[in-house]
């Protein structure tokens, strides 16, 4: 692997200077799936291919990390790939089967089944086509924008593990949690191990911010969230963390758990530096009751872009007045939608910066 300071000098850091609450000349903004199927040159590169043999391949992901800054100026890139690859790199089939996402042929069904994974993962060799890619996009992006990794998170992952895709009511996933609670623990942490040890290859291919995607947190009460989530949340942060302070390195992590509304106190101390927003939490309370002990990232509902620019333009002053423009990074509540227009994408972006320039200016 090249060495990382070979790396091409930074040239806008607005996101990471949002991200640690420092002052900024304006809002910076990207979008979870910026890469993405609502870009006809997407569409172009990823014809008759398979999904995870685009995934491990490091030319491809850089391509499609790169499309979208090379049409809107966005303050951060996010490397493509998928949070699945760290359960294939246990040891587990995983297909994108058209039209049903997703797919594990054989997912875990009962306790026994955990032997059937690989529980020392060599990271580097099982994932390294992801780090390869890290460090190609590092180069390739110049120096324009910083560069997210990223994994999925110990409980979202385990769901879609037990069920087998994607799943309305995830009830053979929380059957585990009821059922067989010690075994439900064992895999988390199990995969918590994976996760830290992913993380860090990341930063050392060149990541220069990492996200924790819980997309399945909803799916959980607070009770449960506190037991199957959160602790595991907590440790990747705290362990990822000791490790780069040992190496002198100091990387924003970012934790996105969708629907968790009722758990933002406890995510708010759970040592990472941003916390993303769905669109259905409301950014006044939002800063109210995470008390300014972290940055926020989100949460325009990705719908919205579906609306001519001008009400884009609307909605996106209002959000920014809700959230304020110290410690905060502008994003949707979820991810880019397929059908969605390039223009609207554009519209947004653009909103942020110009309002955002403007309210600063007023402080």
């Amino acid at each position: 692997m090249s060495d990382p300071k070979d790396f091409p000098q930074l040239k806008n850091d607005t996101f990471l200077r949002a991200a640690r609450g420092e002052e900024i000349e304006h809002v910076p903004v990207w979008c979870m799936r910026q890469a993405g199927r609502y870009l006809p040159e997407f569409r172009e590169s990823r014809a008759g291919k398979d999904f995870f043999e685009t995934c491990q391949s490091p030319e491809a992901c850089c391509e499609l990390t790169l499309q979208p800054l090379r049409r809107f100026p966005f303050d951060a890139a996010i490397i493509f790939s998928d949070i699945l690859v760290v359960p294939q790199a246990m040891g587990m089939d995983v297909q994108m089967v058209a039209g049903k996402g997703p797919t594990f042929p054989e997912p875990l069904k009962e306790p026994e089944d955990l032997q059937r994974l690989q529980v020392k993962v060599d990271t580097a060799k099982e994932l390294g086509y992801v780090f390869r890619a890290i460090t190609l996009t590092r180069h390739k992006i110049e120096g324009k924008v910083p560069l997210i990794g990223f994994s999925g998170a110990p409980w979202t992952l385990m769901s879609y593990m037990i069920e087998g895709g994607g799943s309305n009511t995830h009830s053979k996933a929380k059957r585990w949690l009821y059922q067989h609670p010690e075994a439900s623990h064992m895999l988390l942490k199990m995969l918590t191990d994976v996760i830290v040890e992913y993380l860090l290859g990341q930063v050392a291919a060149g990541a220069q911010a990492l996200q924790v995607f819980e997309s399945h947190a909803g799916i959980l009460g607070p009770a449960e969230f506190k037991e199957f989530s959160l602790p595991y949340l907590r440790d990747i942060a705290r362990r990822v963390k000791d490790k780069l302070k040992e190496a002198g390195q100091d990387v924003p992590m970012i934790v996105f758990a969708k629907d968790a509304h009722y758990a933002l106190e406890e995510l708010s101390q759970s040592n990472y530096e941003v916390v993303g927003l769905d669109w259905t939490i409301d950014p006044l309370s939002a800063r109210e009751r995470t008390g300014g002990k972290v940055s926020l990232q989100g949460n325009m509902d990705p719908c919205a872009l579906y609306a001519p620019k001008e009400r884009i333009s609307d909605i996106v002053k209002k959000m920014l007045e809700g959230f304020g423009t110290r410690g905060y990074i502008a994003n949707l509540g979820h991810g880019v939608y397929p059908d969605m227009t390039p223009e609207n994408i554009g519209a947004f972006v653009e909103a942020v910066h110009q309002h955002s320039k403007q309210m600063i200016k007023q402080i």
